[in-house]
C-alpha cells in the first residue's frame, strides 16, 4: 500500500513512542511530537485503523498501538530486537529515536564527507543546520558528528555533512595500561616518593601496603604538603588521596574513557583482586585515540 507522508510520520512516531513507554499512545502525544493539530492526527488514525496498521485501545489509559502489519509496511519488522543507536541534536539526546542506517555518499571525496542517515522516528523534529551526534553503534562503537543540510521526509532520512567520525577502541584496558605498575609503600616519605618519581619519570603512583592498594599520591600532593610546612621526612599517607578510582583489567577501554572527564582524573588504577597491576593515564588514551 502507498502511505502519504503524514501517515508515515504518524505511524513511525506511534511506533517509537510505543516502544519507549510500552503502553498505548494517545493521539495528542503524537500530535505534540509532530507539531500537528490533534484533530488531524485523529482523522489519520481512523484511516490507519481501516488499513489494519493500528489498533485502538479503549478506556482512560487507552490510545493506539501499532500492529505487526505496520512494522512490515515500514520495513522495520525487527525493531523490537534492534540495539539502540541514539541521536543527539545540538548536544541534547532526542528520546524515542533510533538510527537504523548510515549510508556514506561521498566517503572518497577529497574535500567533503556526507552521509544519509535513516531514522526510526520523524525527521520533522530536525532542522537544517542542526548539529547532530550519532552513536555509539553497538558493534564497532562508531560515533559520527555532523550538520544537517537536507531532509527526506518520505524515507525519514537526514542528509548530513560529517565533521568527525570516531571508532572507540573495543579492546580491554589491559591492552593499553602501563604495566607493571610502579607503586610506593605506605611507609615511604616525601623524599622517597620524589626519588621514585624522578627515577621512573612519572608524576604519580599507587600507595600500597602488603601489596594492597591504600591510595594514590601525585607530585602535586607532595608539593602542596611542602608548601604547607611539612618536611621531606613526612609520610606520604598524610597527603595521598585515599578514595582511589579503579577498574578491572577485563573492562573495555571505551567504558572507562568517560570516567576521566566525569571524575576529572588524570589516571586510573587497574586492579585485580585489590592488587594494582597497571595504570591507565590520559596520555595512554591520547596515544590510542588522539581525537579525544
Amino acid at each position: 500500500m502507498e502511505l502519504s507522508p503524514i501517515q508515515k510520520d504518524i505511524l513511525i512516531t506511534l511506533i517509537t513512542l510505543y516502544h519507549e513507554s510500552s503502553s498505548a499512545i494517545k493521539g495528542e502525544g503524537i500530535a505534540e511530537v509532530l507539531k500537528r493539530n490533534p484533530g488531524t492526527v485523529r482523522n489519520q488514525m481512523q484511516s490507519l485503523r481501516a488499513l489494519g496498521l493500528v489498533d485502538g485501545v479503549p478506556g482512560p489509559k487507552g490510545g493506539y498501538t501499532p500492529t505487526s502489519r505496520a512494522y512490515r509496511e515500514l520495513n522495520i519488522a525487527d525493531y523490537a530486537n534492534e540495539s539502540l543507536v541514539p541521536i543527539r541534536k545540538n548536544e541534547e539526546l532526542v528520546p524515542g529515536f533510533n538510527v537504523s542506517e548510515i549510508d556514506f555518499t561521498t566517503l572518497c571525496h577529497p574535500d567533503i564527507c556526507q552521509a544519509v542517515v535513516k531514522l526510526i522516528g520523524s525527521v520533522r523534529l530536525f532542522d537544517i543546520g542542526d548539529a547532530i551526534t550519532i552513536g555509539p553503534s553497538p558493534v564497532n562503537k562508531l560515533l559520527v558528528r555532523g550538520e544537517i543540510y537536507g531532509k527526506d521526509e518520505v524515507s525519514q532520512s537526514l542528509l548530513i555533512t560529517i565533521t568527525e567520525m570516531i571508532s572507540l577502541p573495543k579492546k580491554r584496558v589491559e591492552y593499553y595500561m602501563s604495566s607493571p605498575v610502579i607503586c610506593i609503600d605506605s611507609s615511604a616519605t616525601f623524599a622517597d616518593a620524589f626519588r621514585v618519581f624522578s627515577e621512573a619519570n612519572i608524576h604519580g603512583a599507587p600507595v600500597t601496603e602488603n601489596g594492597k592498594i591504600q591510595g594514590i599520591v601525585i607530585l602535586t600532593d607532595i608539593a602542596d604538603g611542602i608548601a604547607n610546612g611539612r618536611p621531606l621526612s613526612n609520610c606520604i599517607t598524610d597527603v595521598m588521596t585515599r578514595d582511589v578510582l579503579t577498574a578491572p583489567p577485563s573492562i573495555n577501554l571505551y567504558e572507562v574513557i568517560g570516567r576521566f572527564k566525569q571524575e576529572n582524573i588524570g589516571r586510573l588504577i587497574i586492579v585485580n583482586e585489590g592488587i594494582p597491576i597497571g595504570i591507565l593515564t590520559q596520555s595512554d588514551i591520547i596515544r590510542v585515540f588522539p581525537s579525544l
